[in-house]
């Protein structure tokens, strides 16, 4: 929003932490004892096939001397002699590629296998460290902090342990064993060959810890938008709603355009990497062919055999290091991920330990002058001198207005906050936390900090003194906001067993155990009816239930282990009248003889409490039963008033017939016939999408051509690969001239060698300037590129219809994963990794045609035999290296997503004790990766290892058919050495495209899921009608309207006709919570097209009119309330222009939804952060900004679905007072369960059966002793 636009653009100085590397070795360290024995052998195949080229130079020099010896006139060399000398060689060569494949393949194999099991161990780790703080530490991480190291910096690590190592081992080896053999031959000729290794170190070492500082930024930037991504997509109906989807998409490219500024920035860093290096390895060449020379001229060297060996072994090393930038790179990062991890890890456990076994259910709870803040909010005091008791045995209420601390009691009882310590202990250690981003949150002044007192008592014991997971096994907690895992009903209600003695019973017992619990609290109702019945899936976030189901199933979750204290924040908020009162009859049943504390803005649900505490301001002002606070005439007598339902003149007689017993029957019986009307709230799938999948360079060319305003970067990569591949086919010639110049001897020797060096040095210059220029734009490209399409997957994906949010596979944890990671790995293709390819295809086209020039017979054997070969291996390794990685994404994305969920159901995982639950299933899905994962890379490590050996063959069937040719003096060593050193390079080249290919393949995939969320190009949005403001409202038409969801069978509405005149204020209610209240709702925000029927508004046919300027007519206040990062102000102008309405606009709508006084009692006021997703307001609160909300876009249809459901029963009077008021002018549909809040509207519709049941207003309903009459009389205080 506004301030987080501010904040993107800020670039202040930040304290930077390099992390340590001692990391690196603590990610090796959580692998196993087979993982440690697998990574030591891996290490020494690594080892073993690094040495491979360097001994495969002394091979090379040794072939080379005995090719010039037998052109020196008088050697005396046989042609016999000479062939088997170079047979010899060949048959070394050979067992070298033996040696090299075998090595090589088991190296990668152990290294990819160890990597995933350290990787997936490492998530595991934090998982369970992440479950193992209390929740103040959780509220303290930086927003979406631990789904991104769960999801995308886990697989950082990933790629830095596993195939990456593999390669850095063995190109250490490598270098010692290319520096063996060197200084074996000549340590003089090594030294001076060497002087180039000094230069690309030292390059290196100032250039590469700029470069991690300036990656560190970009990163969190990305991580920045991340955060804001999930939030959106995590309440993507109210984003929807409130035509936020533009806003959204602006703040989150706000964070993307910084990234992209700070990658540009990055562009002459990775320039300046690759020029050195590249200028060094053509250098090298210059200036030890020079030394050489002047070696063997003063007899040093006996002849070019040494600087042969020499040369190509320091070549191997400058080239090794030139590479090596990259698997070093890829362990930095990893290095840098796993402090994220670590932190968590490391983090100091809070005391979980202590007494067990004690008899709770006699014991009181007690408040001793308890003292509380939040440590998100340390100077703002929650709970004031709280002293109250909480009797044994006994139902205590817990009433007052929002925000006085009602749910902060059970926060403190379930100890996700203590009192002890509380900021001492309940933040992260942060010296090795790289959390910040470029925008330093202020923190309150120590001085400010107002310290938390007082105690808590158990009986005769502190409530610390008991063991935690016992403790929390011992209540049944159902939240106001209920929280359901994505697996089926029968599995949600178990978790309720988990710590209780019926644990471990067997399936079969556990079955009957939840049909019971969800029989008590009248959840069987709706399950029996479903074709899966309790092995339903319930979709993430509980879905594909309406808010009632999810919350009846919350209600048999914590009363199926009998718990012997039970605590229900707002149990029933979510349940319609009916079912309020049939639950609350089994509530009050299951409360029996067990300590009950309950939280309740629906006071008829309190009624029978054995004592009613009054909260205001986090102090007990009242206490007593419903009947002595009643006659106390206080603060709870008003808010009674305010809920009071007007009943009318009745008879007494009439009043009696109706029993208690007679009335739940009926309520039953309706219920059985509504339920069969509606059994969810969203359909299972959505229409198959007709996407056909493109390949990798239609994909990428798409993107370049739509990208095409950048022309002269991509000529730039173009000039400079070109120049680059070129450079190969040059070196051949100058390296065989080079060679034929040992055959000279005197002053010809001198001047010959000069030359060609010199010609060498130029070309050294030439190809640093190509590499430097390549780097520069390249990176330039990939991050306007990576910025352009991830803004863009976000806003498609934004504007996708609710059909496609409703889909398995496009959770939000999955959404946002893949907002993550596929425009990074779009951006690692076309980075300057992008140009190999190119700097192949201009290598192989330059070294083919120099070859052919030299020589038609060696270079058709040398390019039918070697290429074929080569392109086979990569056309396999790419082929399985695809399938691997859309297995490694498809169950990765799986296990992030099961993370994701039980990370934003921190809460009823803590409460329910399931953290040993959930991070047991974790791992069984992890390891169900790691099993997938074997399979896979059994075969692609196979190629991989091939690909990697195939061009020793290659070079020995070369040595040996050049031999034949030179044997006959068919051929001279120049003309041999520039079509080997040709073509051999141009192998080479085609190896680097190969080692694009895991790139390649991820690459794909993120392409593929980009391009497919994008709209269709025929979609006919533009012939829609648009809209203008509705004056005085809207005129609502149903007319015979028949609807079922998509992929559904049961339908919701039959033939639904009801008209809602312009301006009033109409009230949609009914007996079940799926009776198609809030379908309604649903159809008026255009989430869902009906089948048949017509909808208008003011006579417009809905489905004619331009959603975007429909809703802009249209607000929505959800059950839910949904906040996101950024101030009060900023969330109440959510959705529209803010430049557009003042400061007294956005006071006046607080003061109309009675937030005002709240939001002015705050430190910063109006511009109080209100965290991720609002966590630092309480439910109504929350609420009651989004009401605010609401009211600013002045629409001309308001739609409130249970809006006041979370306030208190004084918020709810003053929010419902403005809303009849702000109804004045505009069209007001209400669904509601509180009929209280409707009994003034024009009209009541009352649903049930797929239609319409009764119609009227509230006394003419009342009249009729029909279904609403006895829904009033369930939630009448007064009965």
């Amino acid at each position: 929003m506004d301030n987080t636009q501010t904040e993107a653009g800020k670039q202040q100085p930040e304290p930077e932490e390099k992390p340590p590397f001692k990391n690196f070795w603590r990610i090796l360290g959580h692998g196993t004892l087979l993982d440690k024995i697998l990574m030591g052998i891996a290490a020494l195949c690594a080892a073993g096939a690094g040495t491979a080229l360097p001994l495969m130079n002394i091979v090379f020099g040794n072939v080379i001397s005995e090719f010039n010896g037998y052109f020196i006139p008088g050697s005396g060399v046989t042609k016999e002699q000479f062939l088997n000398s170079v047979n010899q060689s060949v048959l070394y060569i050979v067992y070298l590629f033996i040696g090299k494949f075998l090595l090589g393949y088991i190296s990668m194999f152990s290294l990819r296998m160890t990597g995933i099991r350290i990787s997936a161990r490492l998530r595991l780790s934090y998982l369970q460290a992440l479950f193992n703080q209390p929740i103040s530490v959780f509220d303290t991480l930086p927003p979406g902090r631990p789904t991104n190291t769960i999801t995308t910096f886990s697989n950082t690590i990933q790629a830095g342990i596993s195939d990456k190592l593999s390669t850095l081992v063995q190109s250490f080896a490598l270098v010692i064993g290319a520096y063996t053999v060197a200084f074996r031959f000549s340590w003089s000729l090594t030294l001076v060959s060497s002087s180039s290794i000094l230069f690309i170190s030292l390059v290196y070492g100032i250039l590469v810890p700029i470069y991690i500082k300036m990656q560190k930024k970009v990163e969190q930037a990305d991580e920045k938008a991340s955060s804001i991504a999930g939030e959106a997509l995590g309440s993507i109906r109210t984003i929807v709603s409130c035509c936020a989807e533009g806003r959204l998409a602006a703040r989150y490219g706000e964070w993307v355009s910084e990234a992209r500024k700070r990658g540009m920035r990055l562009a002459p860093q990775v320039g300046a990497q690759l020029a050195p290096s590249n200028f060094a390895m053509y250098a090298s060449f210059a200036l030890t062919f020079w030394f050489g020379v002047r070696q063997f001229a003063s007899n040093n060297i006996p002849d070019i055999g040494p600087v042969i060996t020499v040369i190509f072994s320091v070549l191997i090393v400058v080239s090794t290091l030139s590479f090596i930038a990259t698997p070093i790179m890829a362990i930095s990062k990893a290095v840098s991920a796993s402090t994220y991890f670590f932190e968590m890890i490391d983090a100091p456990k809070p005391k979980t330990s202590g007494l067990k076994n004690q008899d709770v259910s006699t014991m009181d709870i007690r408040f001793e002058d308890v003292n509380f803040s939040y440590p998100s909010r340390p100077n703002v005091k929650i709970v004031n001198n709280l002293t109250l008791d909480i009797q044994a045995g006994k139902i205590t209420a817990l009433v007052g207005p929002s925000g006085c601390g009602k749910s902060t009691i059970v926060a403190l009882l379930e100890r996700w906050y203590q009192i002890e310590n509380q900021f001492e202990s309940d933040t992260l250690p942060t010296s090795n936390s790289p959390q910040s981003d470029g925008s330093q949150d202020e923190k309150v002044p120590a001085t400010e900090t107002i310290p938390n007192s007082g105690s808590i008592k158990i009986g005769p014991h502190n409530l610390y003194d008991l063991d935690l997971k016992w403790w929390r096994s011992q209540i049944g907690l159902v939240q106001q906001e209920p929280f359901t895992f994505n697996t089926t009903i029968y599995k949600n209600v178990a978790y309720g067993l988990v710590g209780s003695k019926w644990e471990n019973e067997t399936e079969e017992v556990k079955r009957e155990l939840v049909k019971e619990a969800c029989r008590e609290s009248f959840a069987s109702e709706y399950i029996e009816r479903l074709p899966l019945g309790y092995d339903t899936m319930v979709g993430e976030n509980g879905l594909k239930l309406s808010g009632g189901q999810r919350q009846r199933l919350a209600i048999a979750r914590s009363i199926i282990k009998r718990p012997p204290i039970l605590i229900l924040d707002e149990a029933t908020s979510s349940i319609d009248v009916r079912g309020e009162r049939i639950v609350q009859e089994a509530l009050d049943r299951v409360s029996k003889n067990r300590t009950t504390i309950t939280i309740a803005h629906r006071l008829s649900t309190i009624k029978k409490a054995d004592k009613i505490i009054v909260l205001k301001g986090g102090e007990s002002i009242e206490q007593g039963t419903h009947d002595e606070l009643l006659e106390f005439e206080g603060l709870y007598h008003s808010l009674v008033k305010n809920q009071r339902l007007e009943m009318g003149d009745q008879d007494p007689d009439i009043q009696h017939e109706a029993s208690s017993k007679s009335q739940l029957e009926d309520m039953q019986n309706l219920l059985k016939e509504v339920s069969r009307a509606d059994t969810g709230g969203v359909p299972d799938q959505e229409p198959e999408s007709t996407y056909k999948e493109r390949s990798l360079f239609t994909s990428v060319g798409l993107f370049l051509w739509e990208q095409r305003k950048l022309w002269y970067l991509d000529i730039a990569i173009v000039i400079a690969a070109a120049g680059c591949g070129s450079a190969f086919a040059i070196q051949s010639y100058l390296f065989a001239q080079l060679t034929a110049v040992f055959q000279l001897s005197g002053a010809e020797l001198i001047d010959r060698s000069e030359f060609w060096a010199l010609m060498f040095f130029i070309l050294a210059l030439c190809v640093g300037l190509f590499y430097f220029i390549l780097g520069f734009a390249s990176t330039s490209l990939s991050a306007n590129i990576c910025g352009t399409y991830r803004q863009q997957y976000f806003e498609h994906i934004i504007t996708k219809p609710i059909q496609f949010f409703d889909k398995e596979g496009n959770s939000t944890g999955s959404l946002a994963a893949r907002l993550s990671t596929d425009p990074t790995q779009l951006q690692e293709l076309v980075g300057h990794q992008m140009a190999f390819p190119l700097i192949s295809v201009f290598n192989i086209i330059g070294c083919v045609s120099v070859a052919f020039a030299f020589g038609w017979k060696l270079t058709l054997v040398a390019i039918f035999s070697a290429f074929p070969l080569i392109i086979l291996a990569m056309f396999i390794r790419v082929r399985y290296e695809v399938k691997f990685e859309k297995m490694n994404a498809a169950v990765f994305e799986s296990s992030s997503q099961f993370a994701s969920e039980a990370i934003s159901a921190f809460r009823t995982v803590t409460s329910l004790t399931l953290e040993d639950t959930i991070t047991t299933r974790y791992s069984n899905l992890l390891q169900d990766h790691v099993n997938k994962a074997f399979l896979k890379a059994r075969f692609a490590t196979l190629i991989f290892a091939a690909s990697d050996s195939i061009e020793l063959p290659c070079m020995a069937l070369c040595f040996w058919y050049g031999g034949q040719l030179l044997s006959t003096y068919e051929y001279d060593v120049l003309r041999f050495m520039v079509i080997y050193i040709a073509v051999v390079l141009g192998g080479q080249a085609a190896g680097q495209f190969g080692s694009l290919t895991p790139n390649i393949a991820q690459a794909t995939g993120a392409a593929n899921r980009m391009l497919s969320v994008r709209p269709s190009e025929n979609s006919n949005d533009g012939e829609k009608k648009t809209v203008a403001h509705f004056e005085g409202g809207a005129r609502i038409d149903f007319k015979s309207v028949n609807f079922k969801y998509p992929t559904r069978d049961v339908t919701v509405f039959k033939n639904l006709n009801f008209t809602i005149e312009k301006g009033q204020f109409a009230a949609l209610v009914g007996p079940s919570e799926g009776c198609g209240k809030s379908t309604v709702i649903g159809l008026l925000e255009k989430f869902y097209e009906y089948q048949s029927g017509t909808i208008t508004i003011d006579g417009h046919d809905l489905n004619t009119l331009d959603v975007s300027s429909y809703r802009q007519s249209v607000s929505l206040v959800s059950q839910e309330p949904a906040l996101y990062q950024g101030s009060v102000k900023d969330n109440v102008l959510l959705g529209v222009d803010p430049t557009a309405f003042t400061d007294g606009d956005v006071q006046k709508a607080c003061k109309d939804a009675n937030i005002h006084d709240f939001i002015i009692s705050l430190p910063e006021g109006y511009n109080t952060d209100v965290g991720l997703r609002g966590l630092a307001m309480s439910g109504g609160q929350k609420q009651r900004i989004c009401i605010a909300r609401a009211l600013i876009r002045n629409p001309s249809i308001l739609l409130l679905d249970e809006a006041t459901s979370s306030l208190d029963s004084e918020s709810e009077k003053h929010v419902q007072e403005a809303i009849e008021r702000t109804a004045k002018g505009r069209t007001v549909v209400v669904v509601a369960h509180r009929l209280a809040t409707v009994q003034n509207a024009d009209v009541i519709f009352v649903f049930g059966e797929g239609g319409i049941l009764e119609v009227g207003d509230h006394s003419t309903l009342l009249k009729r002793r029909g279904t609403y009459y006895q829904m009033c009389e369930s939630q009448a205080l007064d009965r």
